[in-house]
């Protein structure tokens, strides 16, 4: 792939898993809507595009798994209730610290040995992340923070599940189609039907476009990126969010948010960068 086409879809991409955040704020925050709903019409929505991309590449959309489907419904519904009283910089940070330390797990529980600089970069990140919810006046919220965390561990398993599949995009579509079911029996359970038209709009544009085709999106470009440069580069969309929470929902970043960001990001990049050389 020509080097700036790749840098223009990798931009693309990370901007697309930062609008997540963000329309999901909008939709809460500013539209009022449930998060039940939301999460209902993000996993329906993004299974329909992953479909369509399936039938125009003519895969058939049944890879996947229910344990794949369980941890999907468990980030997406962790995801949008936490975005009830989080802000768009603040879930996108704590989300994506979970997310990188909890694929750290998987070789330490093997015994694998980790070199001094990913130790420390682990032990920078993590003092960030609980620099960040230290209580105090700018602390985010105890239960929302929580929330995300979970999202984050849900969204590392999913990732690592998703990977053992020959179709990523095919793999998607299953995983989503069968996580619709479950949201749906969330959104009997605890959500509400009145929804303004610009929240289900944003909803819909959370899983067409930010989730269906930014995933799509991401696997068309991860082989060119390789592990490494793939994982270094989602350091931006943190920033990302925070950038377009301050533009269209009037947030702001505490010196909390910014000292722990500096800690977090800049040591999960030592961590990343302290691995061996993955071959591409």
């Amino acid at each position: 792939m020509p080097l700036p086409r790749l840098l223009l879809l990798t931009l693309l991409t990370l901007m697309t898993f930062a609008a997540n955040s963000v329309l999901c704020r909008l939709a809460l925050f500013e539209e009022r809507m449930d998060p039940a709903l939301f999460t209902l019409l993000r996993l329906t929505s993004g299974a329909l595009i992953l479909v369509l991309l399936c039938s125009a590449r003519s895969q058939s959309p049944r890879q996947g798994d229910w344990g794949g489907a369980l941890a999907l419904i468990v980030y997406s519904a962790a995801f949008s209730f936490a975005y009830l009283t989080l802000t768009a910089g603040t879930g996108a940070l704590l989300l994506f610290a979970a997310v990188q330390l909890s694929m750290l797990a998987p070789p330490l529980l093997r015994g694998e040995r980790l070199p001094p600089r990913q130790w420390l970069g682990l032990l920078l990140a993590m003092g960030g992340v609980i620099f960040l919810l230290l209580p105090g006046i700018t602390a985010p919220d105890p239960l929302g923070a929580a929330l995300m965390v979970a999202a984050g561990i849900a969204w590392a398993g999913y990732t690592l599940r998703a990977s053992r599949f020959g179709d990523p995009i095919a793999a998607n579509a299953g995983h989503f189609l069968r996580a619709s079911l479950p949201a749906a029996l969330l959104y009997l359970l605890l959500g509400q039907l009145q929804a303004s038209p610009a929240a289900i709009g944003y909803a819909l544009a959370s899983g067409a476009l930010a989730s269906g085709l930014g995933y799509a999106l991401w696997y068309l470009v991860l082989p060119h990126l390789g592990r490494t440069l793939a994982a270094s580069v989602q350091l931006l969309v943190p920033p990302l969010a925070a950038l377009a929470g301050m533009l269209w929902l009037d947030e702001s970043w505490s010196l909390r948010l910014l000292l722990s960001s500096l800690a977090i990001l800049g040591g999960i990049a030592l961590t990343i960068g302290g691995r061996p050389s993955p071959s591409r």
